[in-house]
């Protein structure tokens, strides 16, 4: 009988009106994210600069974050992805019970942590676009989902350590 009231009550806590908004800040996201990215698999031919320190240039990116551990193994491949789907699934689960800035900041994650996680199993790559770097120095080529998924990190740590305090 507990199991049921609690599954109850959580049902309830899901289907709440913020949490709602915070699913919709995660298709949001999504849908910035997808569009950036269709726009520039189909139209960018080849690099375009926009000045001294940002450069479009299309870049499939097999790896996690920022090209980390990129392999030609299909395994190590797939079993990444299916870490990181967990990960979106638990995170997903997660919003539904934090604190309501919290919920907006795991909102902006988990939708570009689903953007990318899209283009892992369509295109079995992630298309990165954004090259900033200065003189010779470039920066790790990233895409949209990346900054959400960034800024929200950050944003993150600064309230953990403004609490902390």
């Amino acid at each position: 009988m507990k199991l049921l009231i609690s599954l109850r009550e959580k049902k309830n806590t899901i289907l709440k009106k913020e949490n709602i908004i915070y699913l919709f800040t995660i298709l949001i996201v999504f849908l910035f994210d997808r569009y950036s990215k269709t726009q520039v698999i189909n139209k960018l031919e080849r690099t375009y600069y926009f000045n001294d320190y940002l450069n479009f240039d299309l870049v499939w990116n097999t790896g996690i974050g920022f090209g980390f551990l990129s392999q030609s193994s299909n395994l190590f491949y797939n079993l990444i992805s299916i870490i990181i789907g967990l990960v979106i699934f638990f995170l997903i689960y997660y919003v539904f019970f934090k604190k309501i800035r919290e919920k907006f900041i795991f909102s902006i994650i988990i939708g570009g942590a689903i953007g990318n996680f899209y283009d892992r199993m369509v295109f079995k790559a992630v298309p990165d676009f954004i090259d900033l770097h200065f003189k010779d120095f470039h920066w790790f080529t990233f895409n949209i989902a990346d900054v959400f998924i960034t800024i929200g990190i950050a944003m993150y740590i600064i309230i953990g350590v403004a609490e902390k305090k």
